[in-house]
């Protein structure tokens, strides 16, 4: 069972900020009754928003996304000047499964799969993800090291798990995590004493960013579903 507002996003009514506005409107029905805060569905009941019965898309879609850099992972933010919905034009409502900050470009996974996006998001199956990273200044062996190893970010009162790296360029470097903690690369370089310059996301688990140029996606091919699936026991 999941909660009603989560429902009502999974089903392309709306977001569940919103869905929590038409509870408290009492616009939503479950079997005939004005639906509570806080209740849980399996999707076999009778849901109804505002008299007309709604239900979870048969087809689930899932897409490769190329965030451009300015975007921001939110359906509205009145500070935001372009956000995912700007940005990405498609029939399906879709979310994203880990967010990108703003200034950070690349990768994103959008679906309307709740389930897959929650087997994706759960930070103890520590799923992969690749980054492409570019600091202001030549990098040094001891601060790779030391990011190899996991560091402590006092503002998170968290340390890092062990990630792969591996030296690129002068500046540069690949970078592979299993966690996604908030600005976890930006802050990870910073307690080494180094600022990010440029940052992009070039695959999650088997997903790949490929050829896509920044603000177009591509519909995952079969095999690339089966796999993904597959790896999230799903």
């Amino acid at each position: 069972m999941i909660r009603l507002n989560k429902y009502l996003a999974l089903c392309g009514v709306c977001s569940r900020r919103d869905a929590d506005k038409l509870i408290e409107q009492k616009a939503v029905t479950v079997n005939g009754t004005t639906a509570s805060f806080g209740m849980k569905v399996t999707g076999r009941e009778k849901i109804c928003v505002q008299g007309k019965p709604i239900s979870a898309p048969e087809e689930k879609v899932i897409l490769a996304y190329y965030k451009p850099m300015g975007v921001v992972c939110t359906e509205r933010d009145k500070h935001a000047r372009i956000t995912l919905r700007d940005s990405l034009k498609y029939p399906v409502r879709l979310t994203y499964a880990g967010r990108l900050d703003k200034d950070s470009e690349g990768l994103l996974i959008m679906t309307n799969d709740g389930t897959l996006i929650d087997a994706m998001m759960r930070g103890a199956n520590q799923h992969e993800k690749e980054y492409l990273v570019k600091v202001e200044k030549p990098l040094t062996e001891e601060a790779l090291v030391q990011m190899r190893a996991g560091i402590y970010l006092e503002e998170l009162k968290m340390t890092t798990r062990a990630c792969k790296i591996e030296q690129t360029g002068p500046y540069t470097m690949k970078m592979v995590l299993t966690q996604g903690l908030n600005r976890q690369i930006r802050r990870m370089c910073e307690t080494v004493g180094y600022r990010v310059k440029s940052l992009k996301r070039t695959r999650v688990m088997n997903i790949e960013l490929k050829d896509l140029k920044p603000g177009e996606y591509r519909e995952l091919e079969e095999e690339e579903k089966q796999i993904l699936y597959r790896d999230c026991a799903l």
